[in-house]
């Protein structure tokens, strides 16, 4: 099953677009359903973890909190995801590795996967953030290719499509709101600053 678009981000940059998508903690917050995104290692127990409460994001977080915890190429990340689909609301254990990160041009890659009771999925992700044309803003594309079985791919792509494009719309409404707030309130010298130290 394949999803893609584009959305358009009229007065951000790509330069503070690409900060905050880097970050995994502005991510979660904006993602419904989404608990949290965290680095893992081999040790690492969904059943155990719990996300630090209150952690910032930009405007308001210490620049090098944010670049210090942004993704990183080749680094595995746990993800915790309860998302209803019709009658059914699985919680997802999900595993994510940043395949590819270009902080030139502004490309990640993911793949990933998970598992909930009855129902599985395996996924890669990827987006680009262009210049738009007008050059004041962004230009996001983003696309996914998932394989789902179980209980959840058995209601078909009716079902599932419309969930999917309702949280890729929550999720950019989320993000362009947070955006627009870094663009207004934060200074260029700290935008500039978390650019340095990615």
């Amino acid at each position: 099953m394949k999803f893609d678009g584009e959305f358009e981000l009229a007065a951000v940059p790509p330069e503070k677009a690409w900060i905050v998508l880097s970050d995994p903690v502005a991510i979660a917050q904006s993602l419904k359903g989404c608990r949290y995104i965290t680095p893992m290692d081999e040790d690492f127990s969904f059943d155990d973890y719990e996300p630090p409460d209150g952690q910032q994001t930009l405007p308001d977080a210490d620049p090098e909190v944010v670049a210090e915890r942004a993704f990183v190429e080749g680094q595995r990340y746990a993800a915790l995801m309860q998302v209803g689909v019709g009658s059914v609301k699985p919680r997802f254990e999900t595993t994510v590795t940043i395949e590819e990160r270009d902080d030139e041009d502004f490309r990640m890659i993911a793949t990933g996967g998970g598992d909930a009771s009855g129902s599985s999925f395996s996924m890669e992700s990827g987006m680009t953030i262009h210049p738009s044309d007008d050059g004041a803003g962004s230009r996001i594309e983003w696309w996914t290719e998932a394989d789902i079985s179980g209980r959840i791919a058995q209601m078909g792509q009716r079902v599932i499509k419309p969930v999917a494009n309702k949280i890729v719309n929550n999720f950019f409404g989320n993000i362009e709101q947070q955006m627009t707030d870094v663009d207004e309130r934060a200074s260029e010298s700290v935008t500039d600053r978390i650019r340095n130290l990615l």
